[in-house]
């Protein structure tokens, strides 16, 4: 006689309200490694929990041992979480996306109700598709979840290409075959801001980007590390979010390179039409020893070097809104969150 395996449930949590150079995040993920042994960091306020050997383990509902990780978590380490609980790694994000700040939102394992969860959220909740293809998508009339998985597999693959198209299939049919695994939090530094209220603005994002870049480039130069990629996360007025990374060509503190990474990974996203609720920028810290500066004959980068060599000090002895970039200062937006691991 043989057994059906478990039903698989991942639970999506995000940590709210963690505040500037906040330490507690590998505590964070500490804490919900006492419930499952499978959890995987997904910085800088996030992490995924396969929940099936603790639903085992403790003998109790989904929903209780989820109750049991965001209780603990408050708890421990003071801090409220919005959770999303399903039988795949997107059901989770999706539902930690649509629930009520500081409540748990449970997708079951039953397909029809899989189906009306799912299939009425516009495209844009699957991983993958970001503001543009759900542009693209729209042109065809499909622009619900449900558009998309009634569309012939041929015709998404003409529409986004073969193998866009395919994931874009299987992600609007709910399959997910990606596992949890675990991981301990790269080391990074992340800064966020929150606009007053969703803007359409380019301008303003890039403001925000910049005001963002300038304050990561100090606090890497003051720590005396160096940076290796810089990730860009847009967080949509429907409260779901993509991101976009950009690997630098070298480890480096230097503002307008990370700057010049950030605008670039910013542009992919195509934000023409899109209403921005908050961005983030974080950047993975790369070794020091390995950081190297190419030497270039351009006086112009000398000159930038120095001067933000002037600009370090004039900061740290009047404060870090003494000096800046023009562009900030006819709009400056200020970091509401940041976060170091």
């Amino acid at each position: 006689m043989t057994t059906a395996p478990p039903t698989r449930y991942l639970l999506h949590l995000r940590y709210e309200r963690l505040g500037r150079d906040d330490a507690r995040y590998p505590q964070l993920l500490e804490i919900a490694a006492t419930v499952s042994a499978r959890v995987q960091a997904l910085p800088p306020d996030a992490a995924v929990l396969d929940l099936t050997g603790a639903i085992r383990y403790f003998a109790a509902p989904p929903e209780d041992v989820a109750a049991m990780v965001r209780m603990r978590t408050a708890a421990l380490a003071g801090v409220t979480t919005t959770a999303g609980l399903g039988p795949s790694r997107m059901l989770a994000a999706i539902a930690a996306d649509a629930a009520e700040p500081g409540h748990l939102l449970a997708v079951p394992d039953d397909a029809r109700a899989i189906v009306r969860f799912l299939q009425p959220r516009p495209v844009r909740v699957l991983p993958g598709i970001g503001p543009a293809t759900a542009r693209t998508l729209a042109r065809y009339g499909l622009e619900t979840v449900g558009d998309l998985a009634r569309a012939p597999l041929p015709t998404l693959q003409r529409i986004l290409g073969a193998s866009a198209g395919l994931q874009a299939h299987h992600r609007a049919h709910a399959y997910d075959p990606r596992h949890v695994t675990p991981t301990a939090p790269p080391r990074t530094i992340a800064r966020t801001y929150r606009f007053g209220q969703d803007t359409l603005d380019g301008g303003d994002h890039r403001r925000a980007v910049l005001a963002l870049v300038h304050d990561l480039g100090a606090d890497l130069r003051d720590s005396g590390t160096f940076a290796r990629t810089v990730t860009v996360d847009v967080r949509h007025a429907d409260r779901s979010s993509t991101s976009r990374t950009r690997t630098l060509p070298e480890s480096t503190d230097h503002t307008p390179a990370l700057g010049k990474a950030a605008l670039a990974a910013l542009d992919a996203f195509a934000l023409q039409r899109a209403r921005v609720r908050a961005v983030t920028v974080s950047v993975e810290l790369g070794d020091q020893s390995a950081a190297t500066h190419q030497l270039t004959f351009d006086p112009a980068d000398e000159r930038d070097r120095r001067i933000e060599v002037a600009v370090d000090r004039a900061r740290r002895r009047f404060g870090p809104t003494t000096i800046g970039p023009a562009l900030l200062y006819s709009a400056p937006p200020t970091p509401v969150f940041s976060a170091r691991s």
